[in-house]
């Protein structure tokens, strides 16, 4: 049966895209796309007058997007059958499925582009009705927000993903679906905490713990957000207060996702950025423990080609080079630090923690050959991706 089919079986349930989302599977260059007029009055998207991404050589692609391949079979699919606009809203609902866990392991401009193309499509089925008419198309519309506000993050468009998670907030209070407010708010939270900022982070971690949905993986990485931040901040006692709500707040979630999904979280016996914290405590040995134990059990490199794992998985490996960094172990830090920017695609927050890994390799070990190495091969991550290479304050690693 399809989402929307069972939705109308059980009278709509809002909550069973989540469900899926979290549970079941359903270089390029940099993005530089701004969205002129992107929000409209009634906060609709418009797909007129917006701007292509730049290309590397400076030369703009034609003005106007061609929609993706799957936005063309759904207009085509509704050509001529009275359930048109339920086909519509029926494959955008598993489109958002598919996105998410494309995003998880292959985020791209591309992807960008097809998911605006998708969004701007659920904005004109959305323009023929009312939000009260169709909450689980307005639903559907958030969730392809909230999927381009990480796309956006992951690119390093921090303009471009905050008209989107500001969307997906307003989409969420339009159909009285919370859980939309908690993905909404950990986008705002993550995206100043890699820009280096974990007073804003961990305020927005507690606004969304307070409007999200408890029991969801939002609610339960919106606790761990906090508690990674508190960390940096020298909060002992703030860090455990959360680390006691986000240890909570996991042992409530259902049963571990069948695939990697940007809804999903990586289950094992310590909340999501626990050794974060721990690093951030000056607690390394500690820290490269737990985040070994995190390789093996959450994401098992030996079962899983590199290029397989999500993109969660090359931080984690971050985590582990910053620890061995701090322990002295230079050789265990470049090898996983390599590791991790060849993993697969390499995004904007995976490139802020390789930059604060080579300073620290800078700092501590001035001269070495293999830290030379590993700076090379930094340089050449953000060069082949077109990403700018970021400049942060020594001491302020992150996960």
């Amino acid at each position: 049966m399809s989402l929307r089919g069972l939705a109308k079986a059980s009278n709509y349930d809002p909550s069973y895209l989540s469900k899926v989302l979290s549970g079941h599977k359903p270089s390029s260059p940099y993005l530089a796309a701004r969205l002129d007029d992107a929000l409209g009055a009634g906060g609709k998207i418009r797909d007129a007058a917006q701007e292509p991404p730049l290309r590397r050589a400076g030369k703009a692609s034609p003005a106007r997007r061609k929609p993706s391949g799957a936005v063309e079979a759904l207009q085509v699919a509704m050509i001529g059958d009275p359930a048109g606009p339920d086909i519509g809203a029926d494959g955008l609902a598993e489109l958002v499925a598919h996105y998410a866990h494309t995003l998880a392991v292959a985020p791209s401009a591309a992807v960008y582009g097809e998911l605006l193309s998708a969004r701007s499509f659920a904005g004109t089925l959305l323009g023929r009705s009312s939000p009260r008419q169709r909450p689980d198309l307005t639903v559907t519309a958030g969730w392809l927000s909230s999927l381009l506000a990480i796309s956006a993050a992951d690119l390093g468009d921090h303009a471009a993903a905050v008209i989107w998670y500001t969307d997906t907030e307003r989409r969420g209070r339009d159909a009285s679906f919370p859980e939309l407010l908690g993905w909404a708010a950990l986008t705002r939270a993550l995206i100043a905490w890699y820009q280096g900022d974990p007073r804003a982070s961990a305020a927005a971690a507690r606004r969304g713990q307070a409007a999200g949905q408890p029991g969801s993986v939002a609610h339960a990485k919106l606790a761990a957000q906090e508690m990674r931040c508190r960390a940096m901040l020298g909060d002992a006692a703030g860090m455990a207060d959360a680390r006691r709500r986000a240890a909570d707040a996991m042992a409530r979630l259902g049963p571990p996702a069948l695939a990697a999904s940007v809804y999903s979280v990586p289950r094992a016996e310590d909340p999501p950025y626990t050794a974060t914290s721990l690093l951030l405590a000056g607690r390394y040995a500690e820290a490269a423990q737990m985040t070994q134990r995190i390789i093996e059990v959450a994401y098992r490199p030996q079962a899983r080609a590199p290029w397989d794992q999500p993109t969660h998985y090359a931080r984690t490996l971050l985590i582990l080079a910053l620890s061995a960094a701090g322990l002295g172990d230079l050789d265990q830090a470049v090898t996983a630090g390599t590791a991790a920017l060849d993993c697969g695609r390499v995004v904007w927050p995976t490139m802020v923690l390789a930059g604060e890994l080579d300073q620290a390799l800078a700092r501590r070990f001035s001269g070495a050959a293999s830290a030379a190495d590993f700076h090379a091969r930094y340089l050449d991550a953000g060069t082949r991706l077109a990403l700018p290479a970021p400049r942060t304050q020594p001491g302020k690693e992150r996960g």
